[in-house]
C-alpha cells in the first residue's frame, strides 16, 4: 500500500513564515490605527470631521462610516449638529452595530462659553446623548462674549469685530476643563488651534497636560516646528482640514486645494492611489492624528484605505518641500479680525 507523503520541511517553513508576516503585518496595521496620549487613552488614528455635515444625512452617514471601519468622530458645539450626531450614536449602540467603548467621541468648546465649561460640557453630552466624552478641546484660545450655553452665535460688535472678552484668561478655562475631567464627564482634555507660545503657556499652568493639538496642517501648511513641539512635549497632533478643505475651504474662504497639486497627482499616480490618500498617508507618516470630512459614500471608503501602503522616506521629503505655509482656514472673513496676524 503507498504511504501518503508528508509535506516536505521547507514547504511547511514556508507556510509558517507567511502565517506569522500575515500576523506581524495584521499587528501593524492595528498598532498603526491607534495612538496611545498621554491620557494613557488610545486615539484612532484617523477620523471623520462632522463640520457642515447637514442634519438630514448625518444619521446614514454616521451609520455608514461605521460599518467602513472608522470608530473616531470629531464633533464641535459650533457645529450645531451635535442632537443629529447624538441621534446616529443612540441607533448605533441601540442596534449593536458597535458598543460605546468602540467608538472615540470628540467635541469642542466655543468662544462663548469659556466662562461655562463644565455647563457647555455637559450641554454637549445630553445633545450627544453619551455618559461621557473621549476627548473634550477648547476650540481657540479666546474667549467672546457670552450668548447663553450651547449657542454658538459669535457675538460681534457695533462695529462689526469679534466682541472678545478680556476678562477670562486661557488659564482659568484650561483648570475648569480639568473639573470635567474630575468629575468623570470627560477622559481626554486638549486644546485647538493653539500656537507654540500658547502651548507652552499652557504646559505651565496645567495640571493635566493638554494630550491633543488639533491644528490645520497639510502638506501647503505643514508647520514643522508646532508639530515637532507639541510631539516632542508629549501632546499629539490632530490635523483637521487636512486636506486643505477641499471644495468647503474653496467655496468658504477662496482658498486653493493641494488635491489639484500636480506633483500631487504624479505621486497618487505611482502609488496607484488617489492625491487624498496620499497626502492623508504623508499625514499619518509624521505621527499626526487625521480627521478629513466626506458627505460622500465612495469618499469615505477611499479616505479610510491609507493602511495598505507606504511613502518612502524621498517621497516624504519631496512632499516637505511642497510646504506654502498656506493656511486656508481663517475666520478673520466673518470675525472682522485677524485672530493670526
Amino acid at each position: 500500500m503507498k504511504q501518503r507523503q508528508s509535506k516536505p520541511k521547507d514547504s511547511l517553513s514556508l507556510s509558517l513564515s507567511i502565517v506569522a508576516a500575515s500576523i506581524r503585518q495584521s499587528h501593524h496595521i492595528e498598532e498603526e490605527m491607534a495612538m496611545t496620549l498621554n491620557s494613557g487613552f488610545k486615539m484612532p488614528i484617523i477620523g471623520l470631521g462632522v463640520w457642515r455635515m447637514e442634519g438630514k444625512d448625518i444619521k446614514d452617514l454616521l451609520i455608514n462610516a461605521i460599518k467602513i471601519g472608522y470608530r473616531h468622530f470629531d464633533c464641535a458645539a459650533y457645529y450645531q449638529n451635535e442632537g443629529e450626531v447624538g441621534e446616529a450614536l443612540a441607533e448605533a449602540f441601540k442596534t449593536g452595530l458597535v458598543k460605546r467603548e468602540d467608538l472615540f467621541i470628540t467635541t469642542k468648546l466655543w468662544n462663548s462659553d469659556h466662562g461655562h465649561v463644565v455647563e457647555a460640557c455637559k450641554a454637549s453630552l445630553k445633545k450627544l446623548q453619551l455618559d461621557y466624552l473621549d476627548l473634550f478641546l477648547v476650540h481657540f484660545p479666546i474667549a467672546t462674549k457670552h450668548t447663553g450655553v450651547g449657542t454658538t452665535a459669535s457675538a460681534l460688535d457695533e462695529e462689526g469685530v469679534l466682541d472678545i472678552d478680556t476678562t477670562i484668561s486661557l488659564e482659568t478655562t484650561w483648570h475648569a476643563m480639568e473639573q470635567t475631567v474630575s468629575m468623570g464627564l470627560v477622559r481626554s482634555i486638549g486644546i485647538s488651534n493653539y500656537d507654540i507660545f500658547l502651548t507652552r503657556d499652557c504646559l505651565a499652568y496645567s495640571k493635566i497636560k493638554p494630550a491633543v493639538n488639533q491644528i490645520e496642517t497639510h502638506p501647503y501648511f505643514q508647520r514643522d516646528s508646532l508639530v515637532n513641539f507639541c510631539q516632542k512635549h508629549g501632546i499629539a497632533v490632530t490635523a483637521h482640514t487636512p486636506l486643505t478643505g477641499s471644495l468647503a475651504n474653496t467655496e468658504r474662504f477662496g482658498s486653493v486645494s493641494c488635491l489639484d497639486d500636480q506633483d500631487l497627482k504624479g505621486l497618487a499616480e505611482k502609488y496607484k492611489k488617489t492625491v487624498a490618500q496620499v497626502v492623508l498617508r504623508w499625514g499619518i507618516q509624521r505621527n499626526t492624528i487625521i480627521i478629513p470630512k466626506s458627505s460622500k459614500q465612495e469618499r469615505l471608503e477611499e479616505n479610510y484605505k491609507v493602511f495598505d501602503f507606504e511613502l518612502t522616506n524621498e517621497d516624504m521629503e519631496f512632499i516637505k518641500s511642497k510646504d506654502r505655509k498656506y493656511r486656508t482656514n481663517n475666520p478673520a472673513k466673518f470675525w472682522g479680525l485677524d485672530l493670526y496676524a
